[in-house]
């Protein structure tokens, strides 16, 4: 992987007395892609910290939680997957779900080549959720520690089985057909102001390749099976009202988890919170638990 020469620093903010810089970028995946990037990056950071998106959304959405970590000690950096945000190529579409686990190797590798030697976090939403746990049970990566937040490892009680078929089978005669992923924007937060966000944000889209339908579906179900493979601590957080992603997927995923070969691993779920439990009016509580879980939770075994 090569990076762009010159990072664009968009500035710095000054909160509690401590300096985060914002950076734009754009790295180059194994294949030649480039995709776009952000990082928050403190002064002196202790820890490191990558965060993998959701379905339809990008990175950006995640600049008030980067820089409340940012501002503890983290170096924050993320970026737009394939099909979404500033990245380039057709909205929504990839050509196999495996690219978006190579993709996040090669971030990784990026964060810990600038960081070298810093103990390093994944974090993934929702869709970013299952490429994340994909990742660590398929490519055994060394990282220290990970955290799921209503990651997308069963389908939704209310998710339609025609479109499901539809997928399956257009992913077989036309894999870059793409269909209405028919998501519910109200069940992402109860604060109004984050849904209209949303809703009037131009980076984000509801379009799905057939591709990725039936690579999303094909993940899910390799995935719940392999729990048991996860190697270092890791973290579930959940809204129990989550419409999108349903909250027994975490809890069946949790109840896998090698409990007596990898300390520390946990489940957190939300009473009344829905899917972006980042951004719904308790998230200062949310990224404090996190933080509380990380700074608790034993980081990976050198061996």
């Amino acid at each position: 992987m090569r990076l762009s020469p010159r990072p664009v620093t968009l500035g710095a903010v000054s909160v509690d007395g401590v300096v985060v810089r914002r950076v734009e970028d754009r790295f180059r995946a194994p294949d030649g892609a480039e995709l776009f990037r952000r990082a928050w990056l403190p002064p002196e950071p202790a820890r490191v910290m990558v965060i993998v998106h959701g379905f339809g959304e990008h990175c950006g959405r995640y600049e008030e939680m980067a820089a409340w970590l940012a501002r503890r000690g983290f170096a924050v950096h993320a970026y737009d997957q394939r099909g979404h945000g500033l990245t380039p190529g057709r909205r929504g579409c990839v050509e196999s779900f495996d690219v978006f686990l190579d993709d996040l190797g090669a971030f990784v590798e990026f964060a810990q080549r600038s960081h070298f030697g810093k103990p390093l976090v994944l974090v993934g939403h929702s869709m970013g959720g299952l490429i994340t746990s994909a990742f660590v049970c398929e490519r055994q990566p060394v990282v220290d520690q990970v955290v799921l937040s209503g990651p997308a490892l069963t389908l939704a009680p209310g998710v339609s089985r025609a479109r499901l078929t539809l997928a399956r089978v257009m992913s077989r005669v036309c894999p870059r057909f793409t269909l209405d992923a028919g998501l519910d924007e109200n069940g992402l937060s109860r604060d109004p102001e984050v849904v209209k966000r949303y809703v009037e944000d131009p980076l984000v889209h509801g379009r799905v390749s057939a591709a990725l339908a039936a690579g999303m579906m094909a993940a899910q179900l390799r995935t719940a099976s392999r729990a048991d493979r996860v190697h270092v601590p890791l973290l579930l957080l959940h809204g129990e009202e989550d419409p999108l992603c349903d909250v027994r997927g975490s809890r069946d995923f949790h109840a896998g988890l090698p409990h007596e070969r990898v300390a520390g691993c946990a489940l957190r779920t939300y009473p009344g919170l829905r899917h972006e439990i980042f951004n719904e009016p308790e998230r200062e509580q949310v990224w404090s638990d996190l933080l509380g879980w990380l700074d608790a939770a034993p980081g990976r075994d050198p061996s």
